[in-house]
C-alpha cells in the first residue's frame, strides 16, 4: 500500500465540506474513515474518487483536472472521475468512486459508489473475430488489456519472445535493479489475468513470417495463426557492439526481466562495475548498481551525459548527481576490450570490472515488417490511426513511425508510456474506431534523489531556456526551434510538466 492511501491530510468528508473549502483549487483531498478520497469540482458538480493513482500511488489532488478526468502528477496516468476507469496508461486499474450527497451548501461523502459494470462489446459483422498481437512489451500488453476491457470477445493471441509475462520494464533499471522493489511488483498482471480474460499468451514464441495472402502469422516451429487484425509491437533490442570479450558471462545488456535478474545475481558477488553508455538506461543502471554498493565507472564517447536529449548543461547536472554518489565518469572514451576482471578503454585506461553492462541504445525490431513488405522509414510507417501501409495490420510502440511531430513530421520514440498508449489506441481502432493518436510523448528518469520528467519530443533545437534553479532541483528546461517549444524537461515541477503535456498535445 502506498503512503498516499492513508488519510494523512484534508478534512473528514463524512462531516461535509463547502465550496469555500476548495479555495482557488479544483481538487481537494480528504478522507472517509481510513480511506483517502479526492473531491473534484467539475462545473457545478462535485465528484469523489480514490485519492491515489493505481500505478505508483501518486497523489491525484496534486494532479491536473481535464474536463471530468484527472491526471496523476507522477507519470500522467488519466482517470475518469465519473467511472474511475484508467483511461490512459501507465495505470490500468481503476480508482474507486464515492457517492457525493448535498445538504444545503455542504457536500458529504460517506460510502463508495457501486463499481461500474464491465462493458459488453456488441458483436458486428464488421469487427474482427481474431486478433494476433506480436510482442509482449508495453504496447502489446496495453492493446490486449484494452481489447478485453472494452468487452471484445473474439479470439486473442499474444506472442512474446520473452520467457516472462509482460512486466514493468522501466523498473528493471530503477528500483528493482537497485534492490528496493520486490519482484512481485514487476509483472503488469498476474498469471491468472491472461487465463481469466481469454488471452492466449504464448511466451518464448516468435513470429517468423507474415503471410499477407493467407492472413496468417507463421511461428517458429512452423505453426500458423490466422488473423483478421494484426498488431506489430515487436519493440526494440539492445545494440551489441563488436568489442573483444563482450561474449563473456559477466557482460550484460538490459532489456528483459531475465536480463535484470542476471545482472542482480552477478552484482551480489561483485565489487566493481563498468557501464558503457551515458544515456538514460546506462545512467539508471549505474545509479542502481551504486545503490547496491558497487564501485561504478561510466564510460561514454559523448562529451556530456544525455547531451543529445537534454543538452550539455542539464546533462552535466545529472553527471554531478551521479558523481556525488561515488560514480566515476570517463567521457570521450569507449571500451576497447573486456577481460575476465578488467576492461581496457580506448584511451589506454584499465579499469577493474567484475560486472560490465553495455547500454549504448536500442534498435527497432523491423525484420518481420520488412519481410512483409510494409512501408518503412527508420521504423514501421503508420497513419494517425496507427495502421500500417497494409490494411488490417497496425503497429505500435518502439517500431512505429507516426505523423506526430511538429507540423505533422514523422516521429518515432522509444518511451514506455508512448508504447502503452499507442497500444490502447490501436486496440480501439482494430475494433473499428477512428481514434487518432495525439498524445504528447512523455517519460521519466530517476537519478538518485532527482527525477526528471520530460514531455514532447525535440530531435533538434536552436535554443534552450532554463527557468528556475537547477541546483535547487526546481526548474523547467524548454527546448525550442524557430521560437516554438518542442519539449520541456522539469525537475521538482510536476504540475508544470502536466500543463506542458496538455499544451503540447493540443497543438499537435
Amino acid at each position: 500500500m502506498s503512503s498516499n492511501d492513508t488519510p494523512d491530510a484534508g478534512p473528514d468528508l463524512t462531516l461535509g465540506v463547502t465550496l469555500a473549502d476548495f479555495g482557488s483549487r479544483k481538487l481537494l483531498r480528504g478522507h472517509v474513515g481510513d480511506q483517502a478520497v479526492l473531491l473534484a469540482r467539475v462545473g457545478d458538480e462535485l465528484l469523489a474518487t480514490g485519492a491515489s493513482c493505481t500505478h505508483y500511488g501518486g497523489p491525484l489532488d496534486q494532479g491536473a483536472l481535464e474536463g471530468d478526468t484527472v491526471r496523476c502528477p507522477l507519470h500522467h496516468a488519466c482517470f475518469s472521475l465519473r467511472t474511475g476507469e484508467a483511461l490512459n496508461a501507465p495505470a490500468f486499474d481503476p480508482i474507486a468512486c464515492w457517492k457525493v450527497e448535498r445538504d444545503g451548501d455542504r457536500y458529504f461523502v460517506r460510502e463508495p459508489a457501486a463499481a461500474a459494470a464491465r462493458p459488453v462489446h456488441p458483436a458486428s459483422a464488421a469487427e474482427p473475430a481474431r486478433i494476433v498481437i506480436v510482442g509482449g512489451g508495453a504496447a502489446g500488453f496495453a492493446a490486449a488489456e484494452m481489447l478485453r476491457r472494452r468487452g471484445w470477445g473474439g479470439q486473442l493471441t499474444m506472442l512474446s519472445a520473452d520467457a516472462d509475462a509482460p512486466c514493468d520494464r522501466p523498473n528493471l533499471s530503477k528500483d528493482y535493479l537497485a534492490g528496493s522493489a520486490p519482484e512481485e511488483w514487476i509483472p503488469l498482471r498476474g498469471a491468472d489475468f491472461y487465463a481469466d480474460n481469454g488471452i492466449d499468451l504464448r511466451l518464448a514464441t516468435t513470429a517468423e513470417r507474415i503471410d499477407l495472402g493467407a492472413r496468417t502469422v507463421v511461428l517458429n516451429g512452423g505453426a500458423t495463426l490466422a488473423w483478421d487484425r494484426l498488431l506489430l509491437a515487436t519493440g526494440a533490442e539492445p545494440v551489441r557492439l563488436p568489442i573483444p570479450g563482450a561474449d563473456q558471462p559477466h557482460v550484460f545488456t538490459l532489456r528483459s526481466l531475465a536480463d535484470s535478474r542476471a545482472i542482480i545475481a552477478r552484482a551480489q558477488g561483485a565489487k566493481t562495475a563498468v557501464v558503457l553508455g551515458s544515456g538514460f538506461i546506462g545512467l539508471e543502471v549505474a545509479a542502481s548498481l551504486a545503490a547496491r554498493g558497487l564501485a561504478v565507472h561510466v564510460v561514454s564517447l559523448d562529451a556530456h551525459p544525455l547531451e543529445r536529449v537534454l543538452g550539455a548543461q542539464l546533462g552535466d547536472f545529472v553527471r554531478a548527481l551521479h558523481e556525488a554518489q561515488g560514480e566515476t565518469f570517463h567521457m570521450g572514451a569507449s571500451i576497447a576490450a573486456i577481460g575476465a576482471g578488467t576492461v581496457q578503454l580506448s584511451n589506454g585506461t584499465q579499469l577493474a570490472a567484475d560486472l560490465v553492462v553495455i547500454g549504448v541504445g536500442v534498435k527497432p525490431r523491423l525484420g518481420l515488417a520488412e519481410a512483409a513488405g510494409l512501408k518503412l522509414d527508420r521504423g514501421v510507417v503508420v497513419d494517425e490511426f496507427l495502421q500500417t501501409s497494409q490494411p488490417g495490420i497496425y503497429a505500435a510502440g518502439d517500431i512505429a513511425v507516426w505523423p506526430g511531430g511538429a507540423a505533422g513530421q514523422p516521429m518515432r520514440v522509444e518511451h514506455w508510456v508512448v508504447a502503452e498508449r499507442q497500444g490502447q489506441v490501436a486496440a480501439h481502432n482494430m475494433l473499428g474506431a477512428r481514434e487518432p493518436y495525439r498524445d504528447a510523448p512523455f517519460f521519466w528518469s530517476a537519478h538518485h534523489e532527482v527525477t526528471i520528467r520530460y514531455v514532447g519530443h525535440a530531435q533538434a533545437w536552436d535554443e534552450i531556456r532554463i527557468d528556475g534553479d537547477l541546483a535547487a532541483h526546481d526548474c523547467s528546461v524548454s527546448y525550442l526551434q524557430g521560437g516554438r517549444t518542442l519539449a520541456v524537461a522539469t525537475i521538482g515541477r510536476d504540475a508544470q510538466a502536466l500543463e506542458q503535456a496538455q499544451r503540447l498535445a493540443a497543438q499537435g
